[in-house]
């Protein structure tokens, strides 16, 4: 019988991969924690966490055909757990903080790719998301219109 999803339960570690590790269970079934769910940090090499024969609490995130998927992070108790971080500073390309309440961001320098007649209005306080998205839609296809037209006489000039 699988065990439950959602439930925590004991096991031993049987083995250590590059990819995880296997967890025996009880009943003779072994599950795999792979290495994003071995710890709450960046994992390199999973001996750095785990050792053969160490008995574990697991979370069983899956069951099915057989296949048993569990998570010693998310068995840990949520005081032991990092609070989850948002959307870093600096993070991530077009990433732009918020402007404080009421002030508008600056405006894009024209001539930056983005033609005048497609520069991005300020963003206010009542634009609604589909007008945020219709605005950011059109700029993009014009961006890819304008770097379609720039490979278009590139391609295809080697050939012999």
């Amino acid at each position: 019988m699988e065990p439950q999803v959602g439930s925590i339960i004991e096991g031993k570690v049987a083995g250590i991969t590059k990819f995880g590790a296997f967890v025996a269970l009880e009943g003779g079934q072994s599950g795999l924690v792979h290495i994003s769910e071995v710890a709450n940090t960046f994992v390199n090499d999973v001996h750095d966490f785990l050792q053969e024969g160490q008995p574990v609490k697991v979370l069983v995130l899956s069951a099915e055909r057989g296949r048993i998927n569990l998570s010693i992070k998310k068995a840990l108790p949520p005081s032991e757990r990092p609070a989850p971080r948002g959307p870093r500073p600096g993070g991530g390309a077009g990433f732009r903080p918020a402007a404080p309440h009421g002030a508008a961001h600056p405006k894009p320098a024209p001539g930056l790719g983005v033609p005048a007649a497609k520069q991005p209005l300020p963003p206010s306080g009542d634009a609604a998301f589909e007008d945020k998205l219709k605005r950011f839609l059109s700029t993009s296809e014009g961006k890819m219109a304008d770097l379609n037209r720039g490979m278009d006489g590139k391609r295809g000039r080697r050939r012999r």
